[in-house]
């Protein structure tokens, strides 16, 4: 699908994603950004980088759909994560109300999805989530921080196999090993509560591990890792993070190589 350059809009949820996003899109030549945000998720500091923004409650679908048609804009991007809890706790419109009724099963990926299928009924596509940031996904190795001796590799690649199916029955992304042993999997609470609870039984030597779903979704809930990830994995006592090659973003990338080091968290992306 060719893009269009003349308008595009950001659904933006917490964290850098959206403004790395921005300046991406900035780069790439779009000429108007409209942005989609949500109280007490998105950064107030979007306001000043985008052409158009409003503000709305997570659940207020049809009044977001009313103002991206307003603005005028065909293609839309996600960009940023929304807290589990918001995407259960919400306050839903009617357009909101309809939709879920006719979801049998309530996670990222339903919900996501029919979203997105309410944006195609207004002639509104969602675009996928790594528009104009490809170059961030790593290809397999070693990315950052301190190289990984042989039986670390093998913690990280035993995790690859068991995020992946774990992910495939829609548990969670993320799994913290040690030793060949899970010692947590992400569920419901979010994976930095996951990585906490993984790094307390890992005692400072546990291995992190975050992939994609199989048949991933690129239009939404795309791993992403970032500086808050670093910090956050060794507060917890996490010091190898293992990302899935070519399929996760890497976010504010310089500050996370320095965090890396600084913090001796290594970082490797798995094939």
């Amino acid at each position: 699908m060719s893009i269009d350059l003349s308008s595009i809009a950001l659904i933006a949820g917490n964290g850098i994603y959206p403004e790395t996003f921005v300046a991406a899109a900035r780069k790439a030549g779009v000429a108007r950004l409209v942005a989609a945000a949500f109280h007490q998720e998105t950064k107030p500091a979007l306001s000043s980088m985008v052409d158009s923004i409003a503000w709305f409650r997570v659940g207020q679908l049809g009044k977001m759909i009313a103002f991206l048609k307003k603005e005028g804009v065909r293609q839309v991007v996600m960009v940023g994560q929304i807290a589990p809890k918001n995407l259960f706790d919400l306050m839903p419109d009617l357009r909101t109300l309809l939709m879920l009724a006719k979801l049998k099963q309530r996670n990222a990926e339903t919900l996501f999805g029919a979203i997105a299928e309410e944006l195609l009924k207004d002639e509104i596509t969602l675009l996928p989530a790594t528009t104009f940031l490809e170059d961030l996904m790593p290809s397999a190795g070693h990315v950052a921080g301190p190289s990984l001796k042989k039986r670390r590799w093998e913690d990280a690649e035993y995790g690859f196999k068991i995020a992946k199916e774990t992910s495939r029955l829609d548990i969670g992304q993320t799994v913290v090993v040690k030793n060949g042993t899970v010692l947590a999997v992400e569920a419901f609470e979010g994976t930095n509560a996951a990585v906490k609870r993984g790094g307390e039984m890992g005692k400072g030597a546990a291995t992190m591990v975050k992939v994609s779903k199989p048949g991933q979704d690129m239009r939404f809930d795309v791993p992403v890792v970032g500086p808050d990830t670093i910090r956050n994995a060794a507060e917890s006592g996490v010091d190898v993070i293992a990302v899935e090659a070519g399929k996760t973003l890497l976010l504010g990338r310089e500050e996370l190589m320095s965090e890396c080091q600084r913090l001796k968290i290594s970082l490797v992306a798995v094939q």
